[in-house]
């Protein structure tokens, strides 16, 4: 049951799963079934804070002129941690790279986004936070040889990160939330699964209900059209 395979999705992203399953179905009628099986989203109560303004980020043109980069933390079932580096274009909402280990120097992440751009071209620019990864030798020498910006955040203020605080949520949520690792091999492979399904088969609302490769692709082809017509 495609419900119970991704037990965080709501009935509308369901539906689109479906109709590109092949299923012919109305969205009222998924909505019903939903609702009779009781398959509801649990909402999470959110601490009230402050409010403070936030500097809103322009968004970039191309696909993969901007990056955002990120940390997060979990853990195997013996209790010991796991870092997970994310990374995601803040146009298209594509993962270029995620890495999971129980540690990560600038170094590797340096060596990883190298890989990620062979795949995927040089970001301009990686908005990243102040953590000691981000700001060692090592990666400023390699943003420094291959002419990327590192733009640092305020500290303290992650909503000037926006993107990979979304993305973050949606790993945490969809992934972390729902598997229990027991190896480090797992979680590497669980959570590298997660971010190819996420790139490809997840619709995503604030793309019109494309996958981030499916919007990736679209935008590729504006341009080629608006390329071909300057010419």
């Amino acid at each position: 049951m495609l419900a119970a395979e991704r037990p965080r999705f709501g009935y509308p992203r369901l539906h689109t799963l479906l109709q590109r399953d092949g299923f012919t179905v109305n969205r009222k009628r998924v909505y019903r079934i939903y609702r009779e099986e009781e398959l509801q989203v649990p909402r999470k109560k959110r601490k009230r804070v402050a409010s403070a303004p936030r500097k809103a980020l322009v968004a970039p043109s191309k696909p993969h002129e901007r990056w955002s980069m990120d940390f997060m933390s979990d853990s195997l079932a013996n209790g010991r941690t796991l870092r997970v580096l994310t990374v995601v274009d803040d146009l298209t909402r594509v993962s270029p790279t995620m890495a999971v280990a129980h540690s990560i120097t600038g170094k590797r992440v340096a060596q990883l986004l190298d890989r990620a751009a062979a795949r995927h071209g040089w970001p301009r620019t990686i908005v990243v936070d102040n953590g000691p990864e981000f700001t060692s030798r090592a990666l400023d020498q390699w943003a420094y040889e291959r002419g990327i910006e590192l733009h640092f955040i305020e500290p303290g203020k992650p909503v000037q990160n926006a993107y990979i605080e979304s993305f973050n949520g949606r790993v945490r949520d969809e992934c972390l939330n729902e598997e229990w690792f027991v190896t480090l091999a797992q979680a590497k492979q669980s959570i590298e699964s997660w971010r190819i399904d996420y790139n490809q088969r997840r619709p995503h609302t604030s793309l019109g209900g494309l996958t981030p490769v499916e919007y990736e692709q679209r935008v590729a082809s504006s341009d080629e059209v608006m390329n071909a017509g300057a010419q």
